[in-house]
């Protein structure tokens, strides 16, 4: 077996696992954060549900960690006192972002397993544990019962030669891999890295390029723990362990072996991570602001690599630098070493640790027509808030701040670009569950045709509308952030269906980009492909959803407003227009299984 399997075998106590097998997981750390941790609870609640083991759960409040938003501070303080009467541990908005706290804390530890309703926990890659984010039912099950039902998935081994160069960092090496694979080639998949330059990447780096397995649709992106971060993990947390590798033997999917000395630097194009070009095409690029901060590049070297180049320097200016450290423990060793110093001299604003930007967050959000440089990990529209957003590593958003336009580190200009004038770059009432009805195996309804591929949740329901927790109000904001299809809500009727393409669903683990198709009553959706944890949260919310090969809908000649009928149990499909029907993959049993209960609670 390979790592993936081996973790997920020792914690299934069946005899062996393969992809594809659907085994019950237990959990070893199980969290909620102050987005989506109020569900959480209300799911509990709702269900008669109790914590199975608070010694093994826990919130972790970093999306907002000053509590600026009173739905935020609401949720928090809700879910303060469900912790208060359960005995569950809080890191509360003073300790920085869950997942870097569960690594350094020893929360998690290599060969364990964690969930968070952070759709980033497959960050416990970096240190050979198995992490994923899941919606808020999942997390109430696991809450409950300790453990979670999980399909083995394929494997990919990337093996990497040569001699990684100077200039490029972490977040280079993710950019570039989104560059070669995109966001689907290695969906729903598990991958291993291997190789001399992967051996000699310290912790803080492996944390950023895990970081990003979501954004290339991977289940996970999985090290095996080299001896130097096993000792330094040990250090960290006072904990001993054994490490999980894969055996000599272990089969893959497919296997990769990539040149990394032919690595550039890279930013990733407003709009899509996996929309990548060399840091030289986009080069003078004028911006308005830049950020270093998020689960991807928080951590003390990244914090390092913008000090050297911020030192003795000035942000640009009416260029505003915003940098905030993952954790508080980050915070005050960057103090300690005069970083935060290096910083406030150069003119930049830190705040306190957090997610910041990223789920509309305390810092990070820019405006309407603002162009912006990140170091974060996703730059869909809306996500960082209006404008336009560069992802790019620490050291090229530090260059880029101090020249205020698009650089690397070594061509900073001994006068920084200007701007000409007139240019500009409460817990809420606990909803309840409505009547269980009979569940039809067949639907009927028209079809919307969406061609596009790569839709992902903050085209589905954006950020903004994160803090809504009663499915009645989620429908009107559905598509609302998709081109071309703002006014859907108004026009959709109940049983339509949604015909779409690749990887539906990329991106965050919010539970409403799925009940808000439910709340406006389509009756199914079919896709290419989905995003992996979007694909969890329909079944488990018992949304029909299911998966076709195109060539197959070619038979049916479907077109935009056809009327189709759709056969959960046997996958056959009809064009009532033509009356020509073909089958696609119908309703695995576990997916039926919870549809016909009415969802996975």
């Amino acid at each position: 077996m390979n790592i993936t399997e081996k973790i997920i075998h020792n914690h299934s106590g069946v005899a062996g696992v393969r992809p594809g097998d659907i085994v019950d997981i237990t959990i070893d750390a199980r969290v909620a954060r102050d987005f989506a941790g109020a569900n959480v609870v209300k799911n509990l609640e709702n269900n008669g549900l109790d914590v199975d083991d608070p010694d093994k759960t826990y919130f972790t409040f970093d999306c907002n960690p000053g509590g600026s938003d009173q739905k935020y501070a609401a949720n928090q303080h809700y879910c303060r006192m469900y912790a208060r009467n359960k005995g569950i541990k809080v890191y509360d908005i003073d300790q920085g972002i869950g997942t870097h706290i569960a690594i350094d804390k020893g929360l998690i530890l290599p060969g364990g397993t964690f969930i968070s309703t952070d759709s980033h926990a497959n960050i416990m890659g970096a240190i050979g544990a198995f992490g994923q984010g899941m919606g808020d039912k999942d997390i109430a099950a696991a809450w409950a019962h300790g453990s979670v039902w999980f399909k083995v998935p394929e494997s990919v081994k990337i093996t990497f030669t040569g001699k990684k160069p100077d200039a490029v960092t972490a977040k280079d090496i993710v950019l570039n891999m989104l560059n070669k694979f995109g966001a689907s080639t290695l969906l729903g998949r598990s991958v291993e890295m291997y190789g001399n330059a992967i051996d000699a990447l310290t912790l803080d780096e492996r944390i950023t390029i895990s970081s990003m397995a979501t954004e290339l649709g991977a289940i996970i992106i999985m090290f095996p723990p080299s001896e130097k971060i096993i000792s330094e993990l040990k250090k960290r947390t006072g904990k001993d362990f054994e490490p999980v590798y894969a055996d000599n033997d272990a089969c893959y999917k497919k296997e990769y072996e990539i040149d990394i000395s032919q690595f550039i630097p890279m930013v990733a194009n407003p709009g899509h991570p996996h929309d990548d070009a060399p840091v030289t095409s986009v080069k003078k690029t004028k911006i308005d602001s830049a950020f270093i901060g998020s689960c991807t590049n928080g951590r003390i070297d990244d914090l390092r690599i913008a000090a050297s180049i911020l030192k003795d320097k000035k942000v640009a200016p009416g260029v505003v630098l915003k940098i905030v450290p993952s954790t508080d423990q980050i915070w005050k060793q960057a103090l300690n070493e005069g970083i935060i110093k290096i910083f406030k001299d150069a003119g930049v604003l830190v705040s306190n640790a957090g997610c910041a930007g990223c789920a509309a967050g305390q810092v990070g959000q820019n405006g309407p027509g603002e162009v912006t440089i990140s170091t974060g990990n996703r730059n869909f529209a809306g996500k960082q808030g209006k404008g336009s957003v560069y992802l790019a590593s620490p050291a090229t958003v530090a260059a880029s701040a101090v020249a205020g336009y698009i650089t690397d580190q070594h061509d900073i200009p001994a006068i920084p670009a200007e701007f000409e004038k007139g240019t500009s770059a409460a817990q809420e009432k606990v909803s309840k569950e409505k009547p269980k009805e009979d569940r039809p195996i067949e639907t009927e309804g028209r079809v919307w045709l969406i061609e596009v591929d790569d839709i992902d949740t903050d085209m589905i329901f954006h950020n903004r509308y994160l803090t809504i927790t009663d499915i009645d109000e989620m429908g009107q904001y559905t598509f609302d952030n998709l081109e071309g299809y703002e006014d859907f809500a108004s026009k959709a009727q109940p049983g339509d269906i949604i015909v779409t393409r690749k990887n539906f669903g990329a991106g965050s683990s919010r539970q409403q980009a799925v009940d808000c198709f439910k709340s406006l009553g389509i009756s199914c959706i079919l896709a290419e492909s989905y995003g992996a944890i979007y694909e969890r949260n329909a079944i488990n919310a018992a949304f029909p959803i299911l998966t076709y090969d195109p060539e197959l809908l070619k038979d049916i000649d479907l077109k935009n407003g056809d009327t189709i009928r759709v056969n959960f149990k046997t996958g056959e499909i009809t064009n009532l227009r033509n009356h020509v029907s073909t089958h696609i993959n119908k309703f695995f049993d576990v997916q039926m299984e919870i549809y016909q209960k009415g969802g996975l609670l």
